[in-house]
């Protein structure tokens, strides 16, 4: 059987990733070592671990030096049951290693929490239960703000990676109509996916709801900024499930109490939290979540299937679906 090893220095994550008999799965279908390999045991296993084929890891995979690695003298392949791989695949993938990544697992989770936010968006439900008190004791609810609806209403994705192509996917069974900006896609990708591709500008003038998606790379940094927010329509909504970095804090805030009309619906943020005195706990424009899209509790554990549906194809020397390419870190968050 193909030698394998656990490599994570968090045993809590690897435990929740790999939960509901996934560990097992692995242990049954491989050679697997008996202990679990982290920064700080590295070099006492080092001896057994020249001959390991395959490592699978999550959140905490060591960061190891140029040496360690090197002496992985029979690795061909990582998989990586979490999203980025851009702070430790480097190295591996310039010495010809595999690395597999269940961002597309970890994207699932994100598209539907995006998918709700962006459903409630067009109702105008976030505006309309902080005018609650105009309510109390009217009777009836027709002071009350009320959105455009969710039937030919234009929804602005910034940025379409797998996140982004999962929103699209799912938005699909909505009358909706989808305006994208992603600088790496042309126009006839986006109208494969049934969209519309248009300037950064143009999604955030057009879209009654935008939702960012854009990963944070140097090009991307402080991309989103009062410019931008200037041109969203009265009532809009901005949704920021992607990276806080993208964003001029500074400028949404400004632009958040100058338009109280228009509602931030905020997952990320730069710093993460918010500094203490930031405006962003006090606007009532402003809804705040603590970093929840992404995969969390029992969604984890998709994220070690994936990485086992892709063992299972590495061993029957079938492609790959999420394997990363060297030339795609320049890109990824």
């Amino acid at each position: 059987m193909i030698k394998a090893a656990f490599l994570c220095n968090n045993q809590g994550n690897l435990n929740s990733v790999y939960n509901m008999g996934r560990m097992e799965t692995v242990s049954s279908m491989t050679d697997l070592y008996p202990h679990v390999i982290t920064s700080q045991n590295f070099d006492d296993h080092v001896t057994a671990l020249q001959d390991i084929e395959v490592v699978f890891s999550t959140w905490g995979m060591p960061l190891l030096e140029d040496e360690q690695i090197d002496k992985l003298k029979s690795l061909k392949i990582i998989f990586y049951a979490a999203g980025s791989v851009k702070p430790f695949a480097q190295p591996y993938l310039e010495r010809g290693i595999t690395v597999v990544s269940a961002w597309a697992a970890n994207a699932v989770p994100v598209a539907e929490f995006t998918l709700a936010q962006i459903l409630l968006s067009c109702k105008g439900y976030f505006r309309n239960i902080t005018e609650r008190k105009i309510w109390k004791g009217q009777g009836g609810s027709g002071k009350l703000f009320k959105g455009s609806g969710n039937f030919g209403e234009t929804i602005s994705l910034i940025g379409c990676g797998m996140i982004g192509r999962k929103v699209i996917e799912l938005l699909k069974n909505f009358h909706l109509n989808i305006i994208v900006y992603d600088p790496f896609l042309s126009a006839d990708d986006v109208s494969s996916l049934g969209a519309e591709k248009v300037s950064l500008e143009d999604a955030f003038k057009r879209g009654y709801v935008v939702s960012n998606h854009a990963p944070n790379i140097p090009s991307t940094e402080g991309m989103i900024n009062k410019s931008l927010f200037t041109l969203m329509r009265d009532h809009a909504t901005f949704i920021n499930t992607g990276r806080g970095a993208t964003v001029v804090e500074s400028d949404m805030i400004e632009i958040l109490k100058e338009r109280p009309s228009l509602t931030a619906l905020l997952d990320v943020t730069w710093p993460e939290p918010p500094v203490a005195d930031s405006e962003l706990y006090t606007l009532p424009n402003v809804f705040l979540s603590g970093h929840i899209a992404g995969s969390l509790g029992d969604e984890t554990v998709r994220m070690a299937d994936y990485c086992i549906d892709e063992f299972k194809a590495y061993i029957k020397g079938d492609p790959l679906r999420y394997a990363i390419a060297l030339s795609d870190l320049d890109k990824l968050a």
